[in-house]
């Protein structure tokens, strides 16, 4: 999730969990110091992004890593508790300012409600670093949700209309997970939809899946895996008719056509090593130990190009159908080597108009 729509969250968890009594006798601490930390918890674990200032394979293995571990979450909380309790320390006065104690609970629910964000997205989420590097996620939700990030701002508004109630902020939690609940249902219809045309069509199961789509709770791209291949079809749960668009129409509008009714679904083949001769140094570069790092991040790899490098090398790179997006210029996060077995490997990023170095 997008860490504007992080924050939105935490601030409307800080608005329901505002304590109206204070700790050990004292005042509570005013509503807005509330939101204001439940703000700053739900950012706290997107500052991972300083990974990236060490490389960019540290940042690709680290994010959503120590920060958005649960195990790890108490400490956290703690953290930003004591810093936002200085901080109104310092601007109202030591004997004014509450305790961290009275924000601790905000801090935990803050990264809490951050962490479950970051879960119902497919981008995978370490909550059990740094025991496990397992990612974990739920694929529910495309990592940019309007609808989603629209009903917090509906439910902040409201309470900033309401201030003394927490009803409006409660309500907006309650339709948020409603939202999430209809997309899971969604996705479990994309699911057996893949399911039911491989059975329909003779194809070996290995896995099914649907990756979420941007603009509609009802866009996915349904996914089987062979084995060697993958079969997939971008494909709207709901529709009955495809989207008919014009260059007049908005961009959301555009987006959403790529997405065929069920009955209309175009099926594609890729196999995850290409075919030919490109085939037997796919599989090579796949299996070179400087590669591990997008054996571990990808999820649905496929081989992208193969081309030759200066030198007499080859350049492959392979890209994760979870970033293809339909109507998306580029694709991110396409990786890939160049060389050889005798001069060594290059890790290298495919972007437009050639190819970025990678450095480890």
């Amino acid at each position: 999730m997008d860490t504007l729509t992080h924050a939105l969250s935490g601030a409307l968890a800080g608005r329901l969990l505002a304590p109206r009594k204070g700790v050990a006798g004292a005042l509570p601490p005013p509503v807005w110091q509330a939101v204001a930390v439940g703000t700053a918890a739900a950012t706290f674990p997107d500052l991972d992004f300083v990974l990236g200032f060490v490389s960019e394979l540290t940042y690709l293995r680290g994010h959503r890593g120590v920060t958005h571990s649960l195990l790890l979450m108490p400490v956290w909380a703690l953290l930003v508790a004591a810093l936002m309790a200085g901080l109104f320390r310092l601007r109202r006065g030591r004997e004014a300012a509450a305790s961290w104690r009275a924000f601790y609970l905000i801090a935990c629910s803050g990264i809490f409600i951050h962490i479950l964000g970051d879960l119902i997205t497919q981008f995978g989420t370490m909550i059990l670093a740094p025991f496990s590097d397992r990612r974990f996620g739920w694929g529910t939700t495309f990592i940019i949700d309007l609808g989603f990030s629209g009903i917090i701002l509906a439910g902040l508004l409201a309470s900033a209309l309401w201030r003394r109630s927490r009803v409006p902020a409660g309500l907006a939690l309650v339709v948020l997970a409603g939202w999430v609940g209809l997309s899971a249902s969604a996705r479990h219809d994309a699911i057996e939809f893949a399911r039911a045309h491989a059975t329909a069509n003779d194809i070996d199961i290995v896995s099914v899946d649907a990756v979420p789509r941007p603009a509609s709770p009802f866009n996915w791209t349904a996914v089987v895996f062979d084995g060697e291949r993958y079969h997939y079809a971008h494909i709207n749960t709901r529709r009955s008719e495809p989207l008919e668009v014009t260059e007049s129409d908005n961009f959301i509008r555009r987006l959403s056509a790529a997405y065929a009714p069920l009955s209309m679904a175009q099926w594609t083949v890729r196999p995850v090593f290409g075919n030919g001769d490109a085939s037997a140094i796919a599989r090579q570069v796949w299996d070179e130990d400087k590669f591990a790092f997008y054996r571990w991040f990808a999820m649905f790899p496929m081989l992208d190009q193969v081309e030759p490098a200066a030198g007499g090398g080859v350049c492959v790179n392979f890209v994760d159908l979870r970033f293809e997006t339909p109507g998306r210029d580029g694709v991110p996060f396409r990786y890939g080597l160049c060389g050889g077995a005798s001069e060594g490997w290059r890790i290298f990023e495919r972007v437009t108009g050639g190819r970025r170095w990678i450095g480890e």
